[in-house]
C-alpha cells in the first residue's frame, strides 16, 4: 500500500481527471433532455400541421364551423375587455341587447381569454383564436407527455406515443374545427397528477390546495371536460383500491386533501356557478333535441373523416356535424385497445381504464342506440340519466371524448411493457420492436390527422372598422344586423369582437333561455334569443330568398321588435340574397337605406321615437 501510494504521488498532476466529470454532467443532461425536446417539437409540428390553413391564409376561418369560431373570437374579446376596462366577467350586455347573455352558461373560457388578453388587444381576436386553438393542442400534448414520462411509466418513447394519442385523438382533431375549449385539455393530466399526490403523507394541505386551484382553472375553461375527468379518475381509483386493499391505509390523507381541494374549488367557483345556474339569462338544461345527440354505434369502428383513411361521405351520416365526430377510432385501433386490455389485464390500472372507457362509450350513445344513422329504438343508459340536474346540460356524444385519454394511456402502458420485454429478453429485442412498431403503424396511421379545412371569411365592412356605427348607438342603443345574427349568420359577432365589444349587438349566437310562454320544456337553452316575428321574417328571406307578404301587422311587429332591441341602426352587409333582405327592410319600415362604408344603413331612431 505504501509503495502504491508513493508511486501515485509521483505521477504528474494532470488536470484532466478532475475536469472530466464537469463536462460529462451537461452532456448527460443534454442527452436526457433530447427526447423531451424532440417530443415537444413533434407536438408543435403536428399542431401546426392541423391548423396550418388558419396561419397560411390570412383572413381564413374554419370552414366546417364558422359560427363557433366567431363565438370564441367574441369570447376572447370579452376576456380582453375584462382586463382592459374592468368589465364584469360573468355576464355581458354587449350581445343580445338589452337582455345580455350569461357568460358562465356559455363556455366562458375566461381561464384562457384573460391570459390571452394581451394578444387579443395587440393582434386582434382572430389571431388570438389561432393562438388559442394551436396552443391548446400543443400544451395538451406537452402536459400529457410530462405526466406519463415523469409520473406513470417513465419511459420516454412510450410516454410520447401515449401523449400523442391523448392530444391528437380523432375527437380532438374533429373539435379543432372551431372548439378550442374542447381541445384545450392541458390541465387534465395535471389534475390527475395532483389527485395521485393526495396520498403523499404529510402534505395533504399543499396537495389539496394545488388540486383545488387546477379544478378552478379548468372550471373556467370547460366544465364538461372537468366532469368527465372526475368520473374517469373516480372509476380508475375505485378499481385500483378494490384490487389493492393496502391502498386504503392512505385513505385518511387522501380524503383530507380531496376535501380541501373541494372546499377551495367551491369557495372560488361558488359565485360563478351561482351566476351560471341562477343569474341573468340562466337556463335549465339543453333541449331534448340536443340531449338526443348520441354517438352512432357504427362510428366506433369507422375511420374519422379528417384523417388519412377517412371518407367524409361515410362519416357524415354517423355524426351530428364534423366537429362532433367524438367516437371515430377505426376498427384496427378498437381491436388493439381490446387486445391491450387483455394482455395487461393483471394490472389494476388497466382494468380501471377499461371500465372507464366502457362506461364512457355507453353514455355517449345517447338516449337510444343508433346504428349507421338509423334509430334502433333500443334505450341506452343515457335515457335514465338525461334528466338528472347538471347532466341535462351535457351533450351525450361528447362522453366519447374521454375514451381518447383512456386509449392513450393503454397505448403508453403497452409500449412500456414491450420495452420492458426487450430489456429483460435481449435475444427477443428485434422481434418485439418490430411487432410493436408494426402494430402501432397499422392502428394509428389510418387515423393520422389532416389539416382542418378553411375558407376565406367575408371582410369586415369599413362602416364597422372605421366606427361609422358609433353615432347611432349612443344612449344604450344597439346595432341590428340583417339577417339577425345566429348560427347561420355569425359575421356580426366577428365585427363586434374586432371593435373590442364596443359595438352593442342585438340578438346573437349564444345559449340563452327559452322564455316563450307555454313551452313544455320550460327555460331550456336555445342557440340564440327566442324568435320574434321580425327575426323569423328575415330568417325566412335568408333561407329562401323570397320576400314574404308584408301587411300592417308585420310592420307593427317590426317596430315593436326594433324597440325591444333598442335599435339605433340597422345594417345589411354584402351577402347572398342581400337584395331580398333589403327589400324586406324597406317594406317593413318604409325607410330607404343609405350605402355607407360598404353596408346598407337604416337610421331607425326617428321611427322608434314616434
Amino acid at each position: 500500500m505504501t509503495t502504491s501510494q508513493s508511486d501515485t504521488s509521483d505521477l504528474p498532476k494532470e488536470p484532466v481527471p478532475e475536469a472530466t466529470p464537469a463536462p460529462q454532467a451537461p452532456r448527460r443532461l443534454r442527452r436526457g433532455l433530447l427526447p423531451d425536446v424532440a417530443a415537444v417539437l413533434s407536438y408543435f409540428g403536428l399542431s401546426g400541421w392541423i391548423t396550418s390553413g388558419l396561419w397560411l391564409r390570412p383572413g381564413a376561418g374554419v370552414r366546417e364551423n364558422e359560427a363557433d369560431q366567431a363565438f370564441f373570437e367574441w369570447m376572447l374579446a370579452h376576456g380582453a375587455r375584462v382586463i382592459s376596462t374592468g368589465a364584469y366577467p360573468f355576464v355581458s350586455y354587449r350581445m343580445n341587447v338589452p337582455e345580455g347573455l350569461n357568460i358562465m352558461a356559455n363556455t366562458s373560457v375566461l381561464g384562457v381569454s384573460i391570459p390571452l388578453a394581451p394578444i387579443t388587444l395587440l393582434c386582434g381576436p382572430s389571431v388570438a383564436f389561432n393562438v388559442f386553438l394551436t396552443g391548446a393542442l400543443v400544451a395538451t400534448g406537452i402536459t400529457w407527455y410530462l405526466f406519463l414520462s415523469r409520473h406513470l411509466i417513465r419511459h420516454r418513447g412510450a410516454a410520447w406515443v401515449g401523449a400523442l394519442f391523448c392530444a391528437y385523438a380523432p375527437a380532438m382533431v374533429a373539435h379543432a374545427n372551431g372548439h378550442p375549449n374542447i381541445v384545450g385539455q392541458f390541465l387534465v393530466p395535471l389534475i390527475i397528477w395532483r389527485v395521485l399526490r393526495l396520498a403523499e403523507p404529510g402534505r395533504w394541505r399543499r396537495n389539496g390546495l394545488l388540486l383545488g386551484m387546477l379544478i378552478v382553472w379548468q372550471g373556467f375553461i370547460n366544465l364538461e371536460i372537468l366532469l368527465m375527468t372526475a368520473v374517469g379518475i373516480g372509476i380508475v381509483l375505485a378499481v385500483v383500491v378494490a384490487r389493492h386493499p393496502e391502498a386504503r391505509r392512505v385513505a385518511g390523507t387522501f380524503l383530507a386533501g380531496l376535501g380541501l381541494a373541494g372546499g377551495v374549488a367551491l369557495l372560488l367557483l361558488g359565485y360563478p356557478l351561482y351566476v351560471q345556474l341562477f343569474g341573468p339569462q340562466a337556463y335549465s338544461g339543453l333541449s331534448r333535441s340536443i340531449r338526443a345527440y348520441g354517438a352512432d354505434l357504427a362510428s366506433f369502428v369507422t375511420f374519422p373523416g379528417q384523417s388519412l383513411a377517412g371518407d367524409r361521405a361515410t362519416t357524415a351520416p354517423l355524426a351530428q356535424n364534423p366537429s362532433e365526430q367524438n367516437a371515430f377510432f377505426g376498427w384496427p385501433l378498437v381491436v388493439l385497445a381490446v387486445a391491450l386490455v387483455w394482455w395487461l389485464r393483471r394490472r389494476a390500472i388497466v382494468l380501471g381504464l377499461a371500465a372507464a372507457g366502457l362506461l364512457f362509450a355507453v353514455m355517449s350513445l345517447g338516449p337510444r342506440i343508433h346504428w349507421r344513422g338509423r334509430d334502433t329504438g333500443i334505450p341506452s343508459v343515457w335515457a335514465v340519466l338525461e334528466d338528472v340536474p347538471l347532466l341535462d346540460s351535457a351533450v351525450p356524444t361528447r362522453w366519447a371524448l374521454a375514451i381518447g385519454p383512456v386509449i392513450g394511456l393503454l397505448l403508453a402502458l403497452g409500449c412500456a411493457r414491450a420495452a420492458e420485454l426487450s430489456r429483460t429478453h435481449p435475444a427477443a429485442t428485434g422481434p418485439v420492436r418490430f411487432v410493436t412498431v408494426t402494430v402501432l403503424v397499422m392502428a394509428l396511421l389510418p387515423i393520422a390527422p389532416l389539416p382542418i379545412p378553411v375558407e376565406r371569411l367575408p371582410a369586415t365592412p369599413s362602416f364597422i372598422t372605421d366606427g361609422g356605427w358609433r353615432p347611432y348607438v349612443t344612449g344604450g342603443r344597439s346595432v341590428v344586423a340583417l339577417p339577425l345574427p345566429a348560427s347561420t349568420y355569425p359575421d356580426p359577432l366577428r365585427w363586434a369582437a374586432q371593435t373590442r365589444l364596443d359595438l352593442p349587438l342585438a340578438r346573437g349566437y349564444f345559449l340563452g333561455p327559452d322564455t316563450r310562454p307555454g313551452r313544455p320544456e320550460g327555460r331550456v337553452a336555445l342557440f340564440s334569443a327566442p324568435p320574434t316575428p321580425t327575426s323569423r321574417f328575415f330568417d325566412a328571406i335568408h333561407r329562401t330568398g323570397t320576400l314574404p307578404p308584408v301587411d300592417q301587422r308585420r310592420r307593427t311587429d317590426a317596430v315593436r321588435d326594433l324597440r325591444s332591441w333598442r335599435a339605433g341602426v340597422v345594417v345589411l352587409a354584402p351577402q347572398e340574397r342581400a337584395d331580398a333582405l333589403r327589400a324586406g327592410m324597406i317594406a317593413l319600415t318604409g325607410i330607404q337605406p343609405t350605402l355607407i362604408g360598404g353596408v346598407w344603413v337604416w337610421d331607425v331612431r326617428a321611427l322608434l321615437r314616434g
